[in-house]
């Protein structure tokens, strides 16, 4: 198949998906923000013997608080991170005084450890803000760095496949905001993923500058097609060697860990197949524009 035609349709696709998300949105049941965007509390607390999450949420469904998540961890499943969303800073003390009482009845050694947190809905907002903004500069920057190193329609190529993979991972996070919350891990995550994708990028735009020389008259698509092949066994072996260490991540390890680890796995794989099926095709209509505009000048 033609990249041309592989490449729509792979455009298409993700079109799909990020409406899909979009429409998930508009109906309410967009992104599952967590304490660190929507505000609230996190407490942290040890029961001395293994805890399921279910026991902690009935005491939380006592309390009448329905929006909240629990998660077990600890090497005996003996503890508990309990995060708790929509909760005034006045409300902080009473709520985990009342908590305490109703965990204790239930595993009466139970002990709270580490700080209690809480963010209000201002520095949620400027979490939000921040996050927007870090993702725009490494943009403009990567922007920058590709157009000075190969030419500016690489760089607006590059840049358009960052933003797809950035929508892709956005996207996800609203189709299965049951599984998994949005934290400020998350910034890392999309923040690591641009460096990531980028990298990609970068190495089939060096083989396309390579091919394009040797084919100066060949048509654009058909040295973004030849360049892909030709680097597709790497980008495979690298894809795959990071992938066994995220997924380790993922199944291994803690709450936190995987609220890191699963945006990361979905920006891993959506970069491959934008740096393989998009990003040159991007180049290489911009290219054929170009050469349009320059035969008829």
């Amino acid at each position: 198949m033609a990249i041309k035609n592989r490449s729509k349709i792979c455009l298409i696709i993700s079109a799909i998906i990020i409406i899909a998300a979009l429409i998930l949105t508009l109906c309410g049941r967009g992104i599952n923000l967590g304490i660190d965007f929507a505000g609230g509390l996190s407490m942290q607390y040890d029961m001395k013997t293994p805890v399921t999450s279910a026991d902690v949420s009935a005491v939380l469904d006592n309390m009448g608080i329905t929006s909240s998540t629990v998660t077990v961890q600890g090497s005996n499943n003996n503890e508990a991170n309990i995060r708790i969303k929509e909760i005034s800073k006045d409300d902080i003390q009473k709520v985990q005084a009342d908590f305490e009482a109703g965990i204790k009845a239930v595993y009466p050694e139970a002990v709270s450890i580490g700080d209690v947190n809480y963010v209000g809905p201002v520095a949620g907002a400027t979490l939000v803000k921040n996050a927007v903004i870090s993702v725009l500069l490494a943009a403009a920057l990567m922007l920058i760095y590709i157009a000075i190193r190969f030419d500016l329609n690489s760089g607006i190529a590059a840049v358009f496949g960052l933003l797809h993979d950035v929508l892709i991972m956005l996207s996800f996070m609203v189709i299965f905001r049951s599984v998994i919350q949005m934290n400020s891990s998350f910034i890392a995550a999309a923040l690591t993923i641009v460096g990531y994708s980028i990298n990609n990028t970068i190495v089939i735009f060096d083989r396309i500058r390579e091919n394009a020389k040797k084919m100066p008259t060949g048509a654009r698509e058909e040295v973004t097609n030849i360049s892909i092949k030709e680097s597709l066994g790497r980008t495979i072996c690298t894809t795959v060697t990071t992938l066994i260490t995220i997924v380790a991540l993922c199944i291994l390890g803690v709450a936190s860990i995987r609220e890191f680890a699963l945006p990361i796995i979905v920006g891993i794989l959506s970069g491959v197949y934008s740096a393989n099926m998009i990003n040159g095709y991007v180049w290489a209509f911009l290219e054929e524009k170009r050469r349009s505009r320059k035969a008829k000048a």
